[in-house]
């Protein structure tokens, strides 16, 4: 099932230019608000968004700020000698810390006996295999219809407080309701994803505590597993997962989580690998499964299909033969992969080293005249590819992972994928794209300038709304299939909106960190951002609207550079 809706059919009313106007509004407003300098949100205030004033001090002023940078020193020259990103000691960084538990919720005095099967576990000192086996006996047994996990450092009043949080919120059709926690610490909280996407969950455990289980579920899916160890509520998920059962993400944070020791690498890192290599076994994928840099994040790689199938890397330019040497070098040189081929898309060139190239070169160059339109230029590119796999990649990217297209071939060939992206790095090595997250705006998550805190989420290869089209691989018969890019989206959003149209059957959209390449942005064609390009894509997908990622933790927005917590 989809976790996205078009809003641009033909029973949808579109939205006006006023109604337009007044969520741009909206949204740059909160940035002023909750972001900035104070003297920039008093001259936001001032200015007004997208106003004559606006747009007047915008053109005599940014040559000034450019001037003043200038004589004070490049701040992107300033990177190369500063002490390596620490992340924050609180994030979000507008999040505070409770300095007491919050009051006992309203019925939470209640006795949830008859509903709820409460089990107390002591995970310093308990056996996994004598706690499994106990709760295998509880489940089998017990006639109420949910089971709740807890830890002995846990109090009365925060257990039932969770208690009554999920229970209020729980409905008929759930088979697990979960909430963020505070985790091992309190100043960073764990904020979760509505969507239990699954191949995020082969990476880690990604519903942890507090959780509600159906005993029915639970029961069906076998009980739980003894080979498990301590990561047996990671293996149940897995496998109530492939189930397809109903899990339900509740926006609290309540702090009824799983104990310190939980998040220790020596108390949970090797039983995690061991579940997640169970769940790749029982889908018949070959892996091979390692622990990543935290606890209980689990780094797997796929091997690639055999026969290795055929990959036309397209990459559309226009001059700047600096730029495509530089690319294709990096290609030539590193890649390991060897059923690959290049088709270049020539929108224009006029320089005469550059035609001299395009004519002496072993690669194809397909002709693609006309204004710059990246999607009609791509879309032509595709229709010239007769090889199973496609890769988008910009002509200012050099590559950095010699196995590249093994790594992201064997996710693209997943039955239940469309895309795969990857880690861009701008050219001071500082990451320039993990990903696209919309929230509530598409924006490039980024652990050294917005999203500074390193957890499980950014760490991981996940399931996401989107990556961008500076390198992308999809099957050609899956772009085929959805009508290629929207090339009424000339310049931008194309590759978000093809993302989001890929998910519409069911498919997901994958990041890997696995993955990287230099990404020198804007080097090509400028900074291009059409504002027709960017409403069209909100009319679409009624962006600032009932739009939410189902991948990104819902308690999470971004504005500007920075993510904010949204207290629920």
């Amino acid at each position: 099932m989809s976790s996205f809706q078009r809003f641009d059919t033909d029973a949808t009313v579109p939205l006006s230019e006023r109604d337009l106007r007044l969520r741009w509004f909206v949204f740059h407003k909160a940035i002023r608000d909750m972001s900035g300098k104070k003297w920039q949100r008093v001259l936001g205030r001032m200015l007004g968004v997208n106003t004559v004033r606006y747009k007047v001090a915008r053109f005599f002023g940014r040559p000034l700020l450019q001037l003043v940078r200038l004589v004070r020193g490049s701040p992107r020259v300033k990177k190369r000698i500063v002490a390596p990103l620490i992340a924050p000691t609180v994030f979000p960084h507008n999040f505070r810390p409770p300095t007491a538990s919050p009051p006992v919720a309203v019925g939470a005095s209640e006795d949830y006996s008859s509903l709820v099967e409460v089990v107390v576990l002591d995970e310093s000192n308990d056996s996994a295999t004598a706690v499994i086996t106990s709760l295998n006996e509880l489940v089998a047994s017990t006639d109420a219809p949910w089971l709740f996990l807890t830890d002995r450092s846990v109090s009365d009043a925060d257990q039932r407080s969770a208690l009554a949080a999920l229970l209020a919120r729980a409905n008929d059709g759930d088979d697990v309701v979960f909430a963020d926690e505070f985790g091992p610490t309190q100043d960073a909280p764990i904020f979760k994803s509505p969507a239990v996407a699954p191949h995020t969950l082969w990476s880690y455990n990604t519903v942890g505590r507090p959780a509600l289980v159906r005993v029915t579920a639970l029961r069906d899916a076998g009980g739980v597993s003894l080979e498990a160890g301590w990561a047996f509520e990671h293996d149940l998920y897995l496998r109530l997962r492939e189930r397809d059962a109903r899990f339900h993400h509740v926006a609290v944070l309540l702090r009824a989580g799983r104990p310190a020791v939980g998040f220790s690498a020596s108390h949970i890192s090797d039983d995690s690998c061991r579940v997640v290599r169970a769940a790749l076994e029982r889908r018949g994928l070959v892996a091979t499964v390692a622990p990543g840099a935290l606890a209980g994040l689990v780094t797997w790689k796929l091997a690639p299909p055999s026969p290795a199938p055929s990959i036309d890397i397209i990459i559309p330019t226009r001059d700047r033969l600096d730029l495509l040497r530089r690319c294709l070098q990096a290609v030539e040189s590193k890649t390991t992969y060897t059923n690959y081929n290049i088709i270049i898309l020539d929108n224009d060139s006029k320089d005469a080293a550059t035609l001299e190239f395009f004519a002496t070169t072993k690669y194809r160059v397909v002709p693609c005249p006309g204004v710059f339109n990246y999607a009609r230029i791509v879309n032509r590119g595709v229709r010239q590819s007769s090889a199973d796999f496609i890769v988008t990649l910009n002509n200012d990217t050099v590559l950095d992972t010699p196995d590249w297209l093994e790594r992201m071939v064997s996710l693209a060939s997943l039955a239940d994928v469309s895309f795969v992206g990857a880690c861009l790095l701008d050219s001071d090595g500082r990451f320039e794209h993990e990903s696209i997250v919309i929230a509530p705006y598409p924006q490039h998550l980024r652990t050294d300038s917005n999203y500074m805190h390193v957890d499980h989420f950014v760490s991981a290869t996940r399931d996401v709304a989107a990556v961008t089209g500076a390198v992308q691989m999809v099957r050609r018969e899956l772009w085929e299939s959805i009508g290629g890019m929207d090339e009424e989206l000339r310049v931008t959003m194309n590759d978000i909106d093809i993302c989001l149209r890929s998910q519409l059957d069911g498919h997901f959209v994958i990041y890997t960190p696995d993955v990287r390449l230099y990404h020198h942005v804007g080097s090509s064609r400028g900074k291009l951002d059409p504002l027709e390009d960017r409403n069209r894509f909100i009319q679409r997908w009624d962006i600032f609207g009932s739009f939410r990622d189902p991948f990104f933790p819902a308690s999470l927005q971004l504005l500007g550079e920075t993510i904010f917590y949204l207290p629920r």
